[in-house]
Order: C-alpha cells, then sequence, then structure tokens
C-alpha cells in the first residue's frame, strides 16, 4: 500500500497536462485580444483614412457649391466617398458593417475676418475663407459581431475649400 502511494505521489506523466489546463486560458484570451486590438486600429486608421479623403474631395469643389454654413451640394457624393471610397451611389463600404451615411458630417464654414478672410481666392468670394469640416462617428463592430454601445470610432478631418 505504502508503495502504491509512493508511486502515485511521484508520478508526473500528467503534470504537463495539468499546467496546459490552467494557462490555456489565459493564452487564448491573450491572443484574441491581440487579435480585436489590431482589427480596432485597422479599422480607425481606415475611417481617418476616409475622413482625409472626403476633406480633401470638398475642399475643391466650387465656392458656389459650397455655401457659408450650408449644405454643399456635392453633400451625398461627399458622404459617399468617405464611406466607400467613390463618388457614385452604391458601392462596396471601406468597412463591411460601415453602412449608414448618417454617421458622417460635412460641415462649412466661413471666416468673415483675420488675416486669411479676404486675401488671395477669397477676395472674390463673399463670405471670407471657407474651410470644411468631415466628421465620422462609425459604431465599432468586433470580430466576433459583437456591436458594443459605447465602442465608436471617431474621426475628424478639415481642409480648405480652393473652389475651382
Amino acid at each position: 500500500m505504502r508503495a502504491c502511494l509512493h508511486h502515485i505521489a511521484t508520478d508526473k506523466r500528467g503534470a504537463a497536462a495539468a499546467e496546459m489546463a490552467i494557462v490555456l486560458p489565459l493564452l487564448v484570451t491573450l491572443m484574441f485580444g491581440s487579435f480585436e486590438i489590431g482589427k480596432y486600429f485597422l479599422d480607425a486608421h481606415r475611417v481617418q483614412q476616409a475622413v482625409r479623403d472626403g476633406a480633401r474631395f470638398a475642399g475643391r469643389q466650387g465656392f458656389v457649391d459650397m455655401p457659408c454654413g450650408g449644405t454643399a451640394t456635392a453633400d451625398p457624393q461627399i458622404k459617399n466617398l468617405v464611406r466607400t471610397g467613390t463618388t457614385a451611389s452604391g458601392g462596396t463600404p471601406r468597412l463591411t458593417y460601415w453602412t449608414n451615411p448618417a454617421t458622417i458630417t460635412v460641415t462649412i464654414t466661413c471666416a468673415s475676418s483675420g488675416t486669411y478672410s479676404a486675401a488671395g481666392i477669397y477676395t472674390i468670394v463673399s463670405g471670407g475663407a471657407r474651410r470644411v469640416t468631415v466628421d465620422a462617428a462609425v459604431p465599432y463592430d468586433s470580430l466576433l459581431g459583437i456591436r458594443l454601445r459605447s465602442a465608436t470610432i471617431n474621426a475628424r478631418s478639415e481642409s480648405a475649400v480652393m473652389g475651382i
């Protein structure tokens, strides 16, 4: 009997499996957490790049099409460019879950006073120097398809309206 207990106490054949069973949940959590963080940063980069493209496109619109404090004539095109990368309606979204164009806002502001308000190309337009701001607030969709209310990717870009 004593020899049997001694044999059981000194047997180490299952030690690696027991240690792996203890450590495996932590390793899996770290692995999926790393993937999730990487996906979040990639998606945030795509949204920032999209907003920057939209601001550049909006900055190339004519002064008449970008009224002070109003809505841009090309507003649907700007929003579609931000969301899909093309000005034509439809298109594939840059992010598979970015289906709502209402997450994008285009704001036009005019500087009626200051150094640049009536200088250079802005001497020919009323209202002064125009600046367009493109904002996006995209609800983040995780790898597992779980939508968290507080997880939102926010991006903003501004551009001076140069006219055509």
